[in-house]
């Protein structure tokens, strides 16, 4: 499976449904007005600690609160915000951040390691290219709900890496992003993450 040219490389998840309720934005930014402690108003959180919201993919938000809110992807904070929230905020407020525009962090220097990564993946530890699920610019695949990384912090997609590669994250569909994790070293995470969050 590691071989597979259209596994994913770098974060967050992946889904299989194509098929995803529209929400309502303006309903969403009221109902997202208690996510602003930590993600921010527009979804931009100020703390790399937190992911940024703003241009994620509706759906792919979406899944991620169903997901806290059955406890399907670990985390107490996220699970006591996400169990209130009925179908339709879910979806209001999903639609809400997928309208904001992300800020993207100023690039780094050149990255050769994470950029080759990213792009090529590494053929000798079967690791796929990341441009396979999350696209050549990072824009991600709203259909299968990978998610877009670009203009993420570099410490997010880190940490969430790291996640999936000792097993703490264990949301990803099909095992996808745990296997492709466990076979990246600690610098070639670093390395990755940090380039994934300078593509614009």
């Amino acid at each position: 499976m590691g071989k597979s040219a259209s596994w994913v490389c770098v974060v967050l998840l992946s889904g299989s449904s194509l098929v995803h309720a529209q929400g309502n934005a303006t309903a969403g930014k009221e109902k997202s007005e208690v996510c602003a402690g930590c993600h921010g108003e527009d979804g931009n959180s100020n703390a790399p600690i937190f992911p940024k919201l703003a241009g994620q993919h509706a759906s792919y938000l979406a899944k991620q609160l169903h997901e806290f809110k059955t406890q399907k992807r670990a985390n107490p904070t996220m699970t006591a915000m996400a169990e209130p929230l009925s179908d339709a905020d879910i979806d209001d407020i999903s639609a809400f951040y997928a309208q904001q525009k992300i800020t993207v962090e100023k690039a780094e220097a050149a990255n050769a390691l994470g950029e080759t990564i990213y792009r090529t993946g590494n053929a000798s530890s079967g690791v796929p290219a990341c441009t396979g699920c999350h696209g050549p610019d990072g824009a991600g695949n709203p259909s299968a709900k990978f998610p877009a990384l670009r203009g993420q912090y570099a410490a997010y997609l880190e940490k969430t890496l790291n996640d999936f590669k000792s097993g703490e994250r264990a949301n990803d569909k099909n095992s996808i992003m745990r296997a492709i994790a466990a076979k990246l070293s600690g610098g070639e995470i670093a390395a990755v993450s940090s380039y994934a969050s300078g593509l614009r």
